[in-house]
């Protein structure tokens, strides 16, 4: 078990709460399911930051238009599977 798979389960259980409509419950949790993220990305290499910025940008756009499928995806896939790749233990 790898020792990010609470984020990856935290990041699916976000996702399941913007699909169920629930979005301001979705919108706070997803702020918390961020700040370990970030910490992560805080000590990575540039490409990783990069990657990271362009997958939060994806994703906030997403919030914007209140396209909540799109950014339930985007949490559940994209970015899972961009944290499995960038911080493989």
């Amino acid at each position: 078990m790898s020792r990010h798979e609470p984020l990856f389960d935290n990041a699916r259980d976000v996702a399941d709460l913007f699909r169920l409509g629930r979005d301001v419950e979705a919108a706070v949790a997803m702020i918390e399911l961020f700040d370990p993220v970030q910490g992560l990305v805080d000590g990575a290499p540039s490409s990783a930051q990069q990657d990271w910025a362009a997958l939060l940008g994806l994703m906030l756009k997403c919030q914007e238009a209140q396209d909540w499928l799109g950014l339930a995806d985007y949490l559940e896939y994209e970015l899972v599977d961009w944290l499995q790749v960038a911080f493989a233990d």
